[in-house]
C-alpha cells in the first residue's frame, strides 16, 4: 500500500505541475522532511520503475556525490575530536599537576590518547611539563568535529574538497554515489494507478469485461532467463579428446573398472622388488578389510615368485625372500599398470596355448597382426596389440599445486616384435602433438618394470617451467617372459597424467583449483570445449 501511496503521489503531483524537476523536493507519503536522503531516493526509485514499465511516465536520472560518517567520525561529531578530548581532559598550565601519560591513557582511553596527543601538540594546545602534559591555551576550536557535523547534516562540507580527502584519509568519512530525478508524464499518462491485466480468464470472457480492461504489454524482445544444464568438467572434455585420439591411432581401450587390486599384480606381476619404497604406507593406500586377494594362478604366480627370489629368463632377480602375505595384501592401485598386467597375462595366454575368458573381444578392437616393420608374426599365438585406458588412481601424496592423493592416469601399451626405444619417442611426440603440447622433453629414469625408461616432461606457459606429465618405458624380459611371450616380443608402456595437460590446455596454475572442493561450479559451466 505504501509503493501505491507513492506512486499516486508522483502521478498527482505530475498533473499538477507537468513535471517534477528534483525528486529531492517531494515528501513521502507519512513523513515530514523533503525526500533528501539516499534510501528515501531508492524508495522513489523503486515507485517511478513501476509507473515506468506502464508507459505512464518518463524520467531521466541525476547522479550526486555525497559523503556520510564512519562509526569514528560519527562518536567524534558527538563527543569531539581525539585531540580535543585530549586538552579537555588535561590541567591548565601552573594550575595544577601535570597529566602523565599513563595517567591520559586512563582517563580518556588508550585509542583516543596515542592519536589525540600528536595532533593536540600539533596544534599547539597542549604543552610538556616536566614529566607530564598541561594544557597550552585556555581555549579551542575543534574544526574537526564542526566539519563532521556539517557533512552529518548536509552530506557535504563547504570547506571543499582538500578537508574532505583529508577526512576520507583519516576513514571520518565514506563518499558514497547518490540519485535523484526529473519525471515528466508518459505516454499512457493517468491519475489511475489500476494495474493492467496481464492474463485473459474464462472469467473475463463469460462476463465481456475483457472488452473494457487494460491489458498489459507484451515485450517480446525480453530475453527469458537462461535454462539450468549441466556441464562438462575440463577433465572430461579432455579425457574425451585424448580418448578420441588413442582410438584414431588404432588402440583399444582396456577394462579398468578395478580399483581395489592385489599387490601382486600392481607390483609383484611388474617385477616390484617386495622391499621397493613405493610399496610403504607413506605412497601406498593399504586395505584394512578385507586383508588379502584371492590367490593368481598357481603355476604363473610360481614362475613370477621364483624370479623375484631367483632370478630367471637372463636375470638374476632380486635375491631376496618372496613373502606371500605381503604379495597377498590389497590396496588403492597405485597405477593402472595393474590393469596393463592383467591385459599382458590375456594376451601372453594365446602364445602359451590356453584360452582366457573375455580375451577374444578384448584384443580384436584395434589390434594389428603385423609388426612394427610390417612382416607377418610367427606361428606362435602371438598377436600384436595396442590397449589404452584412462582411469584413476591412488597415491598417500602430499598435496601441493601439482599433486593430489586421488588423480587419472592415462595408461598405454603397445605389444609388438622388434620395438625399439626410438619407437617409443616417436610415439610420444606425435601423441603430445595431437594433443596440442609440441614442447616435450624426455629425461632416463629408473622403473623396477621398464629398462630402458622414460621421463617425460612438457612445458607449462603459466607455471614457465617444465612439468613432469608421464612416465614410460619397455617392459623388462622379467616381467614378460614369465607370463609366456616370446623372447623377441616387447612391450612399450606409458603412464600420463590427465590433470597436468589439463593444467596447461586451460592455463589453470594450481591442481586443487580444478579439483576438489575450491572448484568452482561457474568455472565448470564456462569452460570452454577443448580441442587438439
Amino acid at each position: 500500500m505504501a509503493s501505491e501511496a507513492l506512486q499516486q503521489l508522483i502521478l498527482d503531483t505530475l498533473n499538477e505541475h507537468g513535471t517534477i524537476k528534483d525528486t529531492r523536493s517531494l515528501i513521502l507519503p507519512n513523513q515530514l522532511e523533503l525526500a533528501t536522503s539516499h534510501d528515501a531516493q531508492i524508495t522513489i526509485l523503486g515507485a517511478l520503475n513501476s509507473l515506468l514499465s506502464r508507459d505512464m511516465i518518463r524520467y531521466e536520472s541525476h547522479e550526486v556525490i555525497s559523503h556520510v560518517l564512519s562509526p569514528e567520525g560519527a562518536q567524534i561529531a558527538k563527543e569531539g575530536s581525539h585531540e580535543a578530548r585530549v586538552w579537555a581532559a588535561l590541567p591548565p598550565k601552573g594550575q595544577g599537576s601535570p597529566m602523565t601519560p599513563a595517567q591520559l591513557k586512563t582517563k580518556v582511553g588508550e585509542a583516543t590518547a596515542k592519536v589525540g596527543q600528536g595532533n593536540a601538540f600539533k596544534q599547539k594546545w597542549i604543552v610538556k611539563e616536566g614529566d607530564g602534559l598541561v594544557k597550552a591555551v585556555d581555549s579551542i576550536k575543534d574544526v574537526t568535529q564542526l566539519d563532521l557535523q556539517e557533512i552529518d547534516t548536509t552530506g557535504d562540507l563547504k570547506s571543499g574538497e582538500k578537508v574532505l580527502a583529508d577526512l576520507r584519509k583519516r576513514k571520518l568519512i565514506v563518499q558514497r554515489k547518490g540519485q535523484w530525478f526529473t519525471v515528466h508524464k508518459g505516454v499512457n499518462f493517468s491519475t489511475s494507478i489500476a494495474k493492467p491485466e496481464t492474463d485473459l480468464t474464462a472469467d473475463m470472457l463469460a462476463s465481456g469485461t475483457w472488452k473494457t480492461s487494460t491489458f498489459k504489454k507484451y515485450n517480446f524482445e525480453a530475453e527469458g532467463i537462461p535454462p539450468a544444464g549441466g556441464a562438462l568438467h575440463p577433465l572430461l572434455k579432455v579425457r574425451e579428446e585424448i580418448r578420441n585420439i588413442f582410438l584414431e591411432m588404432g588402440f583399444a581401450e582396456m577394462p579398468t573398472s578395478s580399483f581395489v587390486e592385489s599387490a601382486f599384480w600392481c607390483f609383484d606381476a611388474l617385477f616390484v622388488p617386495q622391499q621397493h619404497p613405493a610399496r610403504d604406507l607413506q605412497d601406498t593406500f593399504y586395505i584394512s578389510d578385507p586383508v588379502k586377494s584371492l590367490p593368481p594362478e598357481p603355476l604363473y604366480y610360481k614362475r613370477v615368485s621364483t624370479v623375484h627370489e631367483y632370478g630367471g629368463y637372463g636375470s638374476t632377480g632380486y635375491r631376496a625372500p618372496w613373502s606371500h602375505d605381503e604379495s597377498s595384501k590389497l590396496l588403492l592401485r597405485t597405477h593402472t599398470t595393474a590393469s596393463s598386467t592383467h591385459m599382458l597375462y590375456k594376451l601372453a595366454a594365446r602364445c602359451r596355448g590356453e584360452e582366457v575368458e573375455g580375451d577374444e573381444k578384448e584384443f580384436t578392437h584395434g589390434a594389428k597382426a603385423t609388426t612394427a616393420h610390417g612382416e607377418s608374426t610367427a606361428d606362435d599365438g602371438f598377436q600384436p596389440a595396442k590397449l589404452f585406458s584412462i582411469d584413476r588412481v591412488f597415491r598417500n601424496e602430499t598435496m601441493d599445486a601439482t599433486h593430489l592423493a586421488e588423480f587419472h592416469q592415462v595408461e598405454g601399451v603397445v605389444a609388438d616384435r622388434g620395438l625399439t626405444l626410438a619407437d617409443l619417442i616417436g610415439f610420444m611426440r606425435v601423441f603430445f602433438k595431437k594433443m596440442g603440447i609440441e614442447k616435450v622433453r624426455f629425461k632416463p629414469a629408473y622403473n623396477p618394470y621398464t629398462e630402458p625408461s622414460l621421463e617425460i616432461f612438457a612445458f607449462h606457459p603459466m607455471l614457465n617451467k617444465w612439468v613432469e606429465v608421464g612416465n614410460s618405458g619397455m617392459f623388462r624380459p622379467e616381467m614378460l617372459e614369465p607370463m609366456g611371450f616370446p623372447k623377441d616380443v616387447r612391450v612399450h608402456g606409458w603412464g600420463l597424467s590427465l590433470e597436468r595437460p589439463t593444467m596447461i590446455r586451460y592455463g589453470i596454475n594450481n591442481i586443487r583449483t580444478l579439483l576438489g572442493h575450491k572448484v568452482s561450479i561457474e568455472g565448470i559451466e564456462n569452460s570452454a570445449a577443448v580441442m587438439f
